[in-house]
């Protein structure tokens, strides 16, 4: 990755207070790089440049670090792996799946997971309707509606479980249609280095008390 990359990613990373060791630096620039080279043939982001990748995919990942505790940590519609492997690399203690239907981001997905060594990370290619499993914690950056993604996620979730949504803006017909039994629990501004002027904002949700489970 060029210079300017590396630059792009030490000043984000330091104005999110995220720390990393070495290792941890090197796995998000070749995570980079391989996202850079499959992107050319397969189109699997509409941002193109190495440097715009940065802020738009590893710095936006890194800015729900803080949320993020697992243990068993599901990413819902995670396309080519985002934000699951960046937060895999970030905490090597957290058990990540990434569920996505589409084959070839899941290609990519699990090429980048052996090229990195990320042993806590676990690939899925299924429709979220006919998954199955128990985590702790779901979180989707771009899936679907914040309805939707409750709705059809809600049997994945564990009893003391929270959904981590990760959102732009938010409608005011979005948050009426939560499924009932689930409320919005925190809503937190993201600032994201480099995407100066683009509403980011991560909502905690849970189900509320009487709730299903």
């Amino acid at each position: 990755m060029t210079p300017a990359c590396e630059r792009i990613l030490d000043q984000g990373l330091a104005a999110l207070e995220v720390a990393i060791d070495a290792a941890q630096r090197q796995r998000l620039l070749a995570l980079l790089g391989l996202l850079h080279k499959w992107n050319r043939a397969y189109n699997l982001t509409a941002v193109r440049e190495p440097e715009a990748m940065v802020a738009r995919h590893l710095l936006d990942s890194a800015s729900v670090a803080f949320a993020v505790r697992g243990p068993r940590l599901l990413d819902v519609g995670a396309g080519p792996g985002f934000p699951g492997l960046v937060l895999a690399i970030l905490d090597p203690q957290l058990a990540v799946t990434l569920l996505d239907s589409n084959g070839k981001k899941v290609r990519f997905q699990r090429q980048a997971v052996m090229e990195l060594g990320l042993d806590n990370v676990t690939c899925a290619q299924h429709r979220v309707e006919a998954f199955s499993g128990e985590y702790d914690q779901i979180i989707s950056r771009a899936f679907a509606a914040l309805g939707d993604f409750v709705g059809l996620t809600e049997p994945l979730l564990a009893a003391d479980g929270e959904w981590l949504a990760m959102k732009g803006g938010l409608e005011a017909d979005e948050r009426e249609a939560l499924p009932a039994g689930v409320s919005i629990e925190t809503r937190q501004a993201l600032e994201v280095p480099g995407l100066d002027g683009a509403e980011r904002q991560l909502l905690r949700l849970r189900r509320t008390a009487g709730g299903d489970r």
